[in-house]
């Protein structure tokens, strides 16, 4: 059994995607409509001869019919095998014939037999650490080609049909590579391109989605490890270095497997801070409940005395900083996210600065659900432990645990819907276009998560790589 992401010594990925041999089974159906749609646009050159007595001209030349036998498989340490084997074309084409005084001219329907096509598609990482396909070998032969003649001359033509499909059954078996060549070095690849490599993700942050390495390709699986590394924008050298666990993925049941390390989490938590997403929020009295400010009235009225009595009859507000980047833990019983804040109490006077009359430490732990909707995946935090204490003293300390329980609950009134509602829309995952993940499970292990799930075409093949070659894009989540 091969361990997805055991023993590598190079840098560590955040994200890991392994593709099954169950996957590649519901992209079967997908390429051999597209291989199908390819071949049947090859155009065949007019074929023009003299043979003693006998002169032809054959134009017009139309796959009419494809009958395909096809397979798609891995093929271990280079990529994608796609194999037709013992299948038909059927052609349809214009002849012009001369044999002694006779002229005859109509239509002729071919048919080639034993049609076998051997073409293997080789996976790299490209300079821009993009999923490419560099390379296709392949092989075709056609077995046999018959060809059936219509009007009066019919079996007058029937010895000749020998010599007409010998040259057409070598410009046809001439044609077959060249197009699945293009269809995969340049329709394919546009495919891949749609997948994000570096990109942003909002007006703060990007993700870097390169690959670390050529995807290592076994008999039943296609495996990738990219960086998975979020950015500032505004700086995008200074990134948070991967120390996080390597994630392994073992299981091969459902389609395909996301794997997410802590460093995932962590470099956009760090990304975040960095780019000044909401560091600051101020709640000012109308967000506040009133059993909280009268609290803390109550708790400060000695500071006030002393401060200025007048500031009793003005409007408090809290005011919330997160001091340091929040930090991911993942277990087996679920994932949280740790958060430090420096909360500070002020008074504010109408048209005069704010007066702090104290500081103190929050920490607060949430709850982390990860899901994945179409190839976004989002999460979703619930306020879980939440401890303040004071900066000044152990006895002011003491003085604020009445506090605990109000602030509590106005974090998760006011601040936790705020943070929720800005990160539901979650960040895509490294899938092409027109793939979308459906009934996934998502798992908790010692220091990253799996996503399983299966595989969904909202289009097919065709559809997304002409609007990508028509400049468009897919805007779903």
């Amino acid at each position: 059994e091969k361990l997805f992401g055991a023993g590598e010594k190079t840098e560590p990925p955040g994200c890991k995607i392994r593709i099954t041999d169950r996957g590649l089974e519901m992209l079967k159906a997908e390429t051999k409509k597209f291989v199908e749609e390819e071949l049947s646009n090859i155009t065949m050159p007019e074929m023009r001869g003299k043979e003693g007595r006998f002169q032809y001209t054959i134009k017009d030349v139309k796959i009419t019919e494809l009958n395909l036998t096809s397979d798609l498989r891995f093929q271990p340490d280079v990529g994608l095998l796609f194999e037709v084997q013992n299948s038909s074309i059927t052609l349809n084409f214009q002849r012009r014939i001369l044999y002694w005084l006779f002229y005859d001219e109509g239509a002729i329907n071919a048919s080639a037999e034993g049609v076998n096509i051997f073409t293997v598609l080789h996976l790299i990482k490209d300079k821009d650490g993009r999923l490419k396909i560099s390379n296709v070998t392949c092989d075709a032969f056609i077995t046999k080609m018959r060809a059936r003649f219509s009007g009066t001359l019919g079996r007058v033509y029937d010895f000749i049909g020998t010599f007409l499909t010998t040259g057409m059954r070598f410009v046809l078996n001439k044609q077959i590579c060249p197009a699945l060549n293009h269809a995969a070095l340049v329709l394919i690849n546009q495919l891949l391109e749609t997948i994000p490599v570096r990109t942003e993700v909002d007006s703060y942050v990007g993700i870097d989605y390169s690959l670390l390495h050529d995807p290592v390709v076994t008999e039943t699986s296609l495996d990738m490890d990219f960086r998975g590394m979020f950015y500032d924008l505004k700086n995008e050298n200074e990134t948070l270095v991967n120390y996080a666990v390597n994630p392994v993925v073992r299981e091969y049941d459902r389609m395909i497997y996301l794997s997410l390390s802590e460093y995932f989490f962590d470099s956009g938590l760090f990304s975040y801070f960095k780019g000044g997403l909401q560091k600051q929020l101020l709640l000012d009295s109308f967000q506040m409940p009133k059993d909280l400010e009268m609290l803390l009235r109550t708790t400060y009225l000695g500071t006030i005395m002393m401060l200025n009595p007048a500031l009793m009859e003005h409007p408090l507000s809290l005011e919330l900083e997160v001091t340091s980047p929040p930090r991911s833990t993942i277990k087996t019983s679920g994932a949280s996210v740790a958060v430090n804040c420096n909360v500070k109490v002020l008074v504010l006077p109408p048209g005069k600065p704010a007066v702090q009359l104290s500081s103190m430490t929050m920490e607060g732990k949430f709850n982390a659900k990860v899901s994945m909707k179409g190839k976004h995946l989002a999460i979703h935090l619930d306020l879980r432990r939440f401890k303040i204490f004071s900066n000044q003293s152990a006895l002011e300390s003491l003085a604020l645990i009445p506090l605990q329980g109000p602030l509590k609950t106005m974090l998760q009134i006011s601040v936790v819907p705020l943070i929720n509602n800005y990160i539901k829309r979650g960040v895509q995952i490294p899938l092409p276009d027109g793939i979308d993940f459906i009934e996934e499970v998502v798992e908790y292990h010692n220091g990253y998560i799996i996503v399983g799930a299966n595989l969904h075409f909202r289009t097919g093949l065709r559809e997304i790589i002409e609007r990508k070659l028509s400049g468009e894009t897919d805007n779903s989540i």
